[in-house]
């Protein structure tokens, strides 16, 4: 395979910035494939497109360009500021590749998402492109409402057709991304290809997806620890967990509304790891000073043998773009070499990379990766 292009929503954010810059190093001998799990060898043996051949282009609300939010990024530390000097033109290069973004209210649904559509295909075929895969790192919207037009695809598209807008920003992307026939990630916790009619139209046009939510940091930790109280027989009685987030994603979380689908995410697998509720609080609390770093605190009471109580705390301190860039990476890779092989609709095994992963309820890190490593050996075969 060759020719994979990447469509950011969102595209001169914080994520798809780092993910850009970190492309176009590792292109250009600058970096190395740090993070990258699509480089161990129990994934590469799906077959996955060579990162030469990957295209960047991506819509955008947010004034300014690439090059300058990669500068401000490097001053930030999440990636040496050599890299966006030397990088500059090529940057600029994928900033001319960057769309207006879909603004609500200005204009109908339908026309927005003939838009994107027309727009993802101009794309692919101005870059003589095999295929795009569409990556949502766009702001965390709250969930999605009780629609009945969302319910079928019919039912979507009478109201889509009626002057309607049914949709969430990213569900409307969704769309109008199966519609041109393009692998989707919700990479957020935000409603995207979640909802029933999606689920249709991505079957209906043979188009894989993967989401919700990326495990990039607290969480990750938390399906690693959980699985070992369970398997020891150990009952925890609260796990509690505060989240300080500087940057956009923490401003963004700040609001309640926003914050639900994230704290909904965060809690649902461990629950489903221990097979019983749990008590504990889970804070998101915005820190502007933080930047683009984040730093969890968690803390686990259990009990042992004869009732005896102890405790356990961990401290996760990281700088989100950096844990989740390279994840879009593996992510877009292991999607194009889905649909190359005519994987239709959510793909279980990518629920590794998730808190919330699509149609399935495994949420323990050791059985994720073998079944993702299962799915790599399969695809390898070219037989999934």
């Amino acid at each position: 395979m060759s020719g994979v292009g990447i469509w950011f929503v969102g595209a001169r954010g914080s994520v798809a910035t780092t993910t850009t810059v970190g492309l176009l190093a590792i292109r250009s001998r600058l970096a190395g494939h740090t993070g990258m799990v699509s480089e161990l060898p129990e994934v590469a043996a799906a077959g996955l497109p060579s990162l030469d051949g990957v295209v960047v282009g991506g819509h955008e609300v947010a004034e300014g360009t690439l090059g300058k939010r990669a500068e401000e990024l490097s001053a930030g530390g999440v990636f040496p500021p050599a890299l966006a000097t030397v990088l500059a033109g090529d940057l600029a290069a994928a900033d001319e590749r960057i769309r207006p973004g879909v603004v609500a209210g200005h204009g109908t649904q339908r026309s927005a998402a003939d838009r994107v559509g027309a727009e993802l295909r101009a794309f692919r075929d101005e870059n003589g492109l095999d295929r795009v895969v569409v990556v949502d790192v766009s702001s965390t919207e709250p969930p999605a409402g009780d629609v009945p037009a969302l319910e079928t695809l019919a039912a979507l598209e009478g109201a889509l057709d009626a002057g309607e807008a049914p949709l969430p920003g990213s569900s409307l992307y969704a769309y109008a991304a199966f519609r041109a026939g393009c692998p989707y990630v919700a990479f957020t916790p935000s409603p995207g290809p979640r909802l029933p009619a999606l689920l249709e139209l991505a079957l209906e046009r043979g188009v894989p997806w993967a989401g919700s939510d990326a495990k990039t940091g607290e969480t990750l930790v938390k399906t690693v620890l959980g699985p070992m109280f369970a398997m020891r027989a150990l009952k925890v009685r609260s796990w509690s967990s505060v989240n300080l987030l500087g940057g956009g994603d923490g401003q963004t979380l700040a609001d309640p509304d926003n914050a639900a689908s994230k704290i909904a995410t965060k809690a649902n697998g461990l629950e489903s790891i221990l097979g019983h509720p749990v008590d504990g609080p889970l804070h998101i609390d915005y820190v502007p000073d933080l930047g683009d770093w984040k730093t969890a605190w968690d803390l686990v009471s259990f009990e042992g043998f004869l009732g005896t109580r102890m405790s356990m705390q961990f401290t996760w301190s990281g700088c989100d773009s950096s844990l989740a860039a390279p994840l879009v990476l593996d992510l877009v890779r292991l999607l194009a070499r889905a649909h190359e092989l005519g994987a239709a609709g959510p793909v279980p095994e990518f629920g590794f990379f998730f808190k919330d992963p699509a149609a399935s309820d495994v949420h323990a890190l050791s059985a994720q990766w073998a079944a993702l490593a299962g799915w790599c050996a399969r695809a390898g075969r070219g037989a999934l």
